[in-house]
């Protein structure tokens, strides 16, 4: 393992790398248990790295080899040999501190890593999505898997706390789709400098520029993308087909919050865990036939990792604000707002803020 201070400095690595391109997870860390900040940390590093491949890589081929050079990082991360990349290094203490909290019994899947991984890499050229279904299993293999990462480390296996973080990871990886949009469709020149995790694009690194709009919300929208591309935030049928993908992430988050509130009435919550038999999960068969009791104290020690509902909630509140137009330079501003509406959600275990008033869609 590495030593007390290159674990140390791989800490502030980390943190600094998060604080610069996933500002709202920098914030949101508050709400991590101590005892899984390191892997909070490792994984939203992981994830900036990971994503900045489109971004500092030249060709897909050079992308792909970098792609799996975070397979071998990761892997050796997990046994207890990093490499010396700040990610790999705190990763390797945090598995092994969850190997001691519970005493063997808890590990990280890899699996989950390289489907992180795997999803980014066949976007590197960027791709359009098909459909909205599309978009949205590509947000479930990217963000709803990094929460499933981060609620493995406390550690937690909850059918529940799993749902409610899938439904919150669709709604953050589709609004990072949306917020990155304009830096995709015209990308910055060549310096492979700014990350597509800090505007939220999961795209590539295509220069020429692309949409990432699902195609048949464009068609349905009358929207092209060389319309887009030509111009801009003006392009006719725009902000419809903005509006139409927002409601689809704002549904997730409707949903999260309907499930919060029959869990807490007593009642069922609603539907089935679409995701419930994935080969990654390992539920007891108490955890299957949990009760209401059960699933409630779940979601009790969960809530600070479901936490990334209230920085998605808060950036669909503004880019509504400003009658859907993606390109607004104010969407691309830190919310100064959220470690108080945060605070706000977190004190009273509600997955929305305060000052909402009507509903996106």
């Amino acid at each position: 393992m590495p030593s007390a201070v290159e674990i140390d400095s791989a800490r502030a690595y980390c943190s600094n790398l998060i604080r610069n391109y996933d500002s709202p997870s920098f914030t949101l860390q508050t709400f991590i248990p101590p005892s899984s900040r390191d892997a909070y940390l490792a994984i939203r590093a992981f994830n900036i790295d990971v994503a900045r491949v489109a971004d500092t890589t030249s060709t897909p081929t050079i992308g792909m080899m970098r792609m799996q050079f975070w397979r071998d990082t990761v892997s050796k991360a997990l046994a207890g040999f990093p490499p010396k990349e700040p990610a790999a290094v705190l990763l390797a203490k945090a598995a092994e501190d969850l190997h001691d909290r519970t005493d063997g019994k808890s590990r990280f899947s890899k699996n989950w890593f390289f489907r992180v991984i795997n999803t980014r890499e066949q976007y590197l050229t960027n791709p359009p999505y098909p459909d909205l279904a599309s978009l949205e299993s590509y947000a479930e293999n990217t963000y709803s898997t990094l929460l499933y990462l981060t609620l493995s480390s406390l550690p937690l296996a909850s059918v529940t706390a799993d749902h409610l973080a899938s439904h919150i990871g669709k709604a953050t990886g589709i609004a990072a789709v949306l917020r990155g949009l304009p830096l995709v469709a015209f990308p910055p020149p060549p310096a492979f400098g700014t990350s597509n995790s800090s505007a939220g694009s999961l795209g590539g690194s295509s220069r020429q520029g692309s949409v990432l709009l699902p195609l048949d919300v464009m068609a349905e929208a009358g929207v092209k993308e060389e319309d887009i591309l030509r111009q801009g935030s003006s392009a006719e049928g725009l902000r419809d087909a903005v509006f139409a993908v927002a409601t689809r992430a704002n549904d997730h988050l409707i949903t999260a919050r309907e499930m919060l509130s029959n869990l807490r009435s007593g009642s069922d919550i609603g539907h089935d865990f679409e995701h419930q038999d994935n080969e990654e999960r390992q539920y007891s068969s108490q955890q299957l036939n949990a009760g209401s009791t059960m699933q409630s104290d779940d979601v009790e020690r969960a809530f600070g990792v479901l936490m990334p509902a209230v920085a998605t909630q808060a950036w669909l509140d503004r880019l509504q604000k400003v009658d859907f137009d993606v390109f607004s330079p104010t969407l691309r501003t830190t919310d100064w707002k959220l470690p108080w509406k945060a605070y706000w959600a977190f004190s009273r275990r509600k997955l929305l803020n305060m000052t909402r008033k009507k509903q996106v869609g």
